[in-house]
């Protein structure tokens, strides 16, 4: 089994940067895939960005520009760098991994257990 845990979330003003971290431990030769979604109040969960073991990234157009992906794979981490964050961005934020190396990372193998955004307008 892998296990991810989250860390970063937090409150921020509009227009605010946060960075949030996912560590991955077990199993955790069998992860290639990972990234992070995302699910606000009454809304379905979203992708938000993918990154796979080669570094191949992937990510919503709704956060392209803004958001950046990327992996320690030494670390078993993945980072989510938020930049120029919306009060639409706030969510409860969860960590994914997958053993499938795709860059769409459809139905994860592990998700983490959320770690909350909160922006401010």
């Amino acid at each position: 089994q892998v296990q991810l845990v989250e860390s970063g979330g937090g409150l921020v003003q509009a227009g605010g940067s946060l960075r949030l971290s996912c560590v991955a431990s077990g199993r955790t030769f069998s992860i290639n895939a990972m990234g992070w979604y995302r699910q606000a109040p009454g809304k379905q969960r979203e992708l938000v960005a993918v990154i796979t073991s080669s570094g191949s990234t992937n990510y919503a157009d709704s956060v392209k520009g803004r958001f950046t992906i990327s992996r320690d794979n030494a670390k078993n981490a993945v980072y989510l760098q938020m930049n120029s964050l919306k009060p639409e961005d706030t969510a409860v934020y969860y960590c994914a991994a997958d053993r499938a190396n795709s860059r769409r990372l459809l139905n994860p193998d592990y998700w983490g257990q959320g770690t909350q955004v909160t922006v401010s307008s």
